[in-house]
């Protein structure tokens, strides 16, 4: 009987450990992120007719940047465009940050200046909206962008 007992009160002391427990750390207030990527890798898919054509698919891998920070990579993020149009493309892109990933989504017409919606996140993130709007820095390679998260809870 002495075992149950021990076997129950053990269960209750770990039920109330993880009911006090904080609840996952979330973003509390808007805020801005602003860092730069340096892609690493772009896969073209030539999935329409031969050349430049709707269906096309193109990935980049990229690196995420806070010089100010550090001078090594803070993250990474992966980004895949469907080309809809003679110019437009369907882009969905994720960015791992040390503290959770952020997701964004939306069409563009070109790499040099463009606007994606950020409809969700992990971690810090999970509960984030707003909008990232990507600047070209560098257009030979190794291209390189400025990113600006402007979230919302």
């Amino acid at each position: 009987m002495n075992g149950k007992r021990a076997v129950l009160a053990a269960s209750g002391v770990l039920l109330l450990s993880l009911l006090a427990l904080p609840g996952a750390l979330a973003l509390e207030r808007p805020g801005t992120i602003q860092i730069t990527d340096l892609e690493s890798k772009h896969s073209y898919f030539d999935r329409g007719k031969p050349g430049t054509s709707i269906g096309d698919l193109d990935i980049y891998n990229l690196l995420l940047f806070n010089k100010r920070i550090t001078p090594r990579a803070l993250g990474h993020g992966e980004m895949i465009c469907t080309r809809v149009g003679t110019k437009r493309q369907s882009c969905t892109a994720n960015y791992a940050l040390p503290k959770g990933e952020i997701a964004v989504q939306g069409a563009i017409d070109s790499r040099l200046i463009y606007e994606l919606a950020v409809v969700g996140g992990t971690g810090l993130y999970d509960n984030v909206r707003g909008t990232l709007t990507v600047t070209s820095l560098h257009r030979s390679k190794p291209l390189r962008e400025l990113l600006v998260f402007r979230l919302g809870v």
